[in-house]
């Protein structure tokens, strides 16, 4: 066997462990944690403006919790829809 055969195949079993999958990296692990993220990100908005009606946050605080909830609202509502647009277009698809 040439040598520098043998060294490629040494060099391609070494990398082939950085080319499968890491365990908690998949679709459904992500989607999770963003739906734990946006669960937080909406609790957190509401205890802001608890706080803030009973007089215990500033207005910059609430402010700012208000703008990331709505942000974290828009983002789900156009993943939301662009879900719902590929699900369309699956379903016009020739069988």
């Amino acid at each position: 066997m040439d040598i520098r055969a043998l060294n490629a195949a040494q060099k391609y079993a070494s990398s082939r462990p950085a080319t499968e999958p890491v365990p908690g990296s998949g679709a459904g692990e992500t989607a999770a944690r963003l739906v734990s993220d946006f669960a937080s990100t909406l609790k957190e908005g509401e205890a802001a403006a608890k706080a803030a009606m009973v007089g215990q946050a500033d207005p910059h605080t609430l402010v700012q919790a208000l703008t990331q909830t709505e942000l974290a609202v828009e983002t789900a509502v156009t993943v939301r829809d662009k879900v719902v647009e590929a699900y369309q277009e699956i379903l016009r698809m020739p069988v």
